[in-house]
């Protein structure tokens, strides 16, 4: 799986989850939603609080409402545990799954013919399939009631969720290789649907309109993907000349980018500026279109009128200091530094923030700090040996007894551990 990341879309998934993480008495901050760039239709759960959200999913909504039916759903299996459950439930299975096998094996020697055994064996995984799907539909039953709760809670309409189930559930007669794999890891039901649509019919929620912000912030969530990731005649499709309205306007503009129409997409990103003087992301991405065609120098303030207006987005912060440190202005350069350590403190694991920290220190000639850092971002990657080399290279030249001498000792600890454990498995 290719994952992305996105200043924006990354701010408008949190805006829309944040009600529904506290409904579920969950910390906001502590749930981590990843983006997958990958066509089909699908989102999930894993490794306890995360949250998996394909593009193609997202591109396959056509209100608001789907979008956070979804979430709440998800959120529903974090809520309830389902992850850990259905691991355990799988775990017990094991037993019975290898007892098919000794069946199927002991069918072929007492009939001395191997496709009686095959066929013991068969059934009997069949049943354990068949156990193991009825356990997950109450879970996605379970999920589905867990939604409800949180969406009205939140004052959210239960009437997206019903909507984008309704539209899988013709798949439900296709061959599973043609079913989307939303179908196929959350099987649909009678009764999941008449339980969503009776709760619709008597909610006092269902015609509650979402605010103006969220649909908007929808509307250009999937104008942005649309730019990036579809052709230019799906884009043209979707989002015709003579549609002016803004989203119309930001998918084309990102278009005429991809197609290298670099003097034409900053003319459309300029018009869209003087629309909303105080986007940050329109400023992001007129960042991005001259730092990525070589005009890395003129990159440099539409990237600070980014932060300057999404103070706490670190990954715009992460862009600002990249152009800082490409302009090759070393007056930049402590302003880098700053940029990418404040970032730092909301993402301590970005490996390739550290890197940069590396190089910004390396040129400001703090070359214990540079070694500091490029052992953070080899941690943060799970690269054990570099992490030990690193820091044990910082403990050489930094002050005995300060706070990165001290994190530079836990650091080469951490390393001598890993590599240890590394070497016991060989």
């Amino acid at each position: 799986m290719s994952f992305i990341r996105d200043a924006e879309i990354e701010d408008t998934i949190r805006v829309i989850s944040t009600p529904l993480f506290q409904q579920a008495g969950l910390p906001p901050d502590a749930i981590n939603v990843y983006l997958i760039n990958n066509d089909t239709l699908n989102a999930f759960v894993a490794g306890g609080l995360n949250i998996f959200l394909f593009t193609g999913f997202l591109m396959a909504t056509d209100d608001i409402g789907e979008v956070v039916g979804v979430i709440a759903h998800e959120t529903g299996h974090i809520e309830g545990g389902h992850i850990a459950a259905r691991k355990a439930q799988i775990d017990a299975l094991q037993g019975p799954l290898w007892a098919t096998y000794l069946l199927g094996l002991g069918a072929a020697v007492l009939s001395g013919d191997g496709r009686v055994g095959a066929a013991a064996a068969a059934a009997g995984q069949n049943a354990i399939l068949r156990d193991l799907l009825l356990y997950t539909r109450s879970q996605e039953a379970s999920a589905d009631q867990a939604a409800v709760r949180l969406l009205e809670g939140a004052g959210y309409s239960s009437k997206g969720l019903l909507t984008f189930l309704g539209e899988l559930q013709g798949q439900e007669a296709l061959l599973s290789q043609n079913q989307d794999p939303y179908l196929r890891s959350h099987p649909l039901t009678v009764d999941r649907m008449n339980y969503l649509r009776d709760v619709v019919a008597r909610s006092p929620y269902s015609d509650q309109p979402f605010s103006e912000d969220l649909v908007v912030r929808h509307q250009r969530m999937i104008a942005k993907l649309y730019g990036f990731m579809r052709p230019p005649h799906e884009v043209l499709l979707r989002y015709p000349v003579d549609d002016n309205t803004l989203p119309a306007r930001y998918a084309r503009a990102i278009m005429l980018y991809r197609q290298g129409k670099i003097d034409e997409a900053l003319e459309k990103i300029d018009a869209l500026l003087a629309a909303e003087p105080q986007d940050p992301y329109f400023y992001e991405l007129k960042g991005q279109v001259l730092f990525e065609n070589g005009r890395v120098a003129e990159a440099v303030e539409p990237y600070r009128k980014s932060v300057e207006y999404a103070p706490k987005s670190a990954l715009l912060k992460m862009s600002f200091a990249h152009a800082l440190v490409e302009s090759g202005d070393p007056a930049y350069l402590q302003e880098a530094n700053q940029m990418l350590r404040a970032a730092l403190q909301v993402e301590p694991e970005n490996a390739g923030a550290w890197r940069r920290v590396a190089i910004v220190e390396g040129r400001l000639g703090n070359v214990g700090k540079a070694a500091l850092a490029l052992a953070e971002s080899a941690a943060s990657r799970g690269d054990a040996r570099e992490t030990l080399d690193q820091a044990t290279r910082a403990l050489s030249m930094l002050e005995k007894g300060t706070s990165d001498y001290l994190r530079a000792d836990d650091l080469k600890r951490l390393g001598e551990s890993e590599v240890k454990k590394n070497q016991a498995k060989q």
